[in-house]
């Protein structure tokens, strides 16, 4: 056992005996290699309107497509929408058993962690696509700041209708038990809150706090700019295409020489949906959430604040401002002003 499995064995409710959790990993472990899913297909067979949808929402303008597909777009092809996949397409058994043992387990939580994609064989118009996928590997017992549990990965191989082999997609999981809130120091209040301000104070701390940014090395600088309140995005000292979000190299050319600017916050709503389901504990349906496209010409995916969630339009002009939702995060925002 690892010595973060070690130190939280006090914290454990079903799981407090080092013989159980031995016993319980062994019977996960049980499930690797079996089927998580098969006989799947493609709803459309590889088109050229989807991918210029895609390229359009994604800012990629490589001329090479809609020829072929971009290979990012490999999972898309295996998706069932709304209406879910056809009659013969479908999860496992084996699948449904490994997430009802973590839930008899305590880890009734999940969240998706990252994904992995490998690409084989460029797709193009015309092609039909099959899919099945495994149980890859279920890890030992984590301890993460979201709870404890298991990373439970899934390999999907994804084919065309002869049977070549396309890409494949990891798909990975945490299902955990959430971890306990620490309790708050107490502040004595300098004066009595309103009634109404006492309310919203209450409902605050009852809520879940909102999912932290996942921040790492390529996109550090953004979070820096937004803890100064200033918008960030990168632009290419070779080729001066802006981009965003932050990734390493540049689209358009491939250069890794770039320099940060200040976005001046002006934009648009380019695209937008409105959240009704699935419900999340931290937000309050239905709200709107934007795809914004500055008036440097990058679009970002945000939270329309300042007008209700069904005035939102396409077109509709919107200013940056910085939203603090709890004593740790601040997040940009950008609000709408009604016609």
């Amino acid at each position: 056992m690892t010595r973060d499995e070690l130190h939280d064995l006090d914290d454990l409710d079903d799981l407090d005996d080092l013989n159980e959790l031995g016993e319980l990993h062994g019977r996960l472990r049980a499930y690797e290699g079996r089927t998580a899913a098969s006989g799947g297909a493609g709803r459309d067979p590889v088109n050229e309107p989807m991918i210029r949808h895609w390229c359009e929402a994604m800012g990629d303008a490589n001329p090479a497509y809609p020829g072929i597909a971009p290979p990012t777009m490999l999972q898309a092809w295996t998706m069932g929408g709304l209406a879910g996949h056809p009659d013969g397409s479908a999860r496992s058994e084996a699948y449904d058993e490994l997430l009802a043992l973590l839930d008899d387990a305590g880890c009734t939580s999940v969240v998706a962690t990252d994904c992995e994609q490998e690409y084989v064989r460029s797709l193009r118009p015309g092609d039909e696509i099959t899919f099945d996928a495994v149980i890859e590997s279920v890890s030992p017992r984590k301890t993460t700041k979201l709870g404890t549990g298991y990373f439970v990965t899934t390999r999907m191989n994804v084919r065309t209708g002869d049977g070549e082999l396309a890409g494949t997609h990891r798909f990975r999981i945490l299902k955990y038990a959430p971890a306990r809130s620490k309790a708050e120091p107490k502040r004595e209040p300098e004066r009595e809150p309103e009634p109404r301000r006492q309310r919203e104070s209450e409902r605050a701390a009852d809520r879940p706090r909102r999912p932290r940014p996942v921040i790492n090395r390529d996109n550090a600088g953004f979070w820096e700019g937004v803890a100064r309140h200033r918008l960030l995005i990168q632009r290419c000292l070779d080729c001066a295409v802006p981009r965003f979000p932050w990734l390493p190299g540049c689209g358009a050319c491939g250069s890794q020489r770039w320099e940060a600017v200040e976005a001046s916050g002006a934009g648009t709503v380019f695209s937008y949906v409105v959240m009704h389901h699935p419900p999340f504990p931290a937000f309050d349906p239905p709200y709107a959430v934007g795809l914004v496209e500055l008036a440097e010409g990058v679009r970002m995916v945000s939270g329309i604040t300042g007008v209700p969630y069904d005035k939102v339009r396409i077109g509709m002009p919107v200013e940056l401002e910085f939203l603090r939702v709890d004593e740790e995060l601040e997040l940009p925002v950008f609000r709408g002003a009604e016609a």
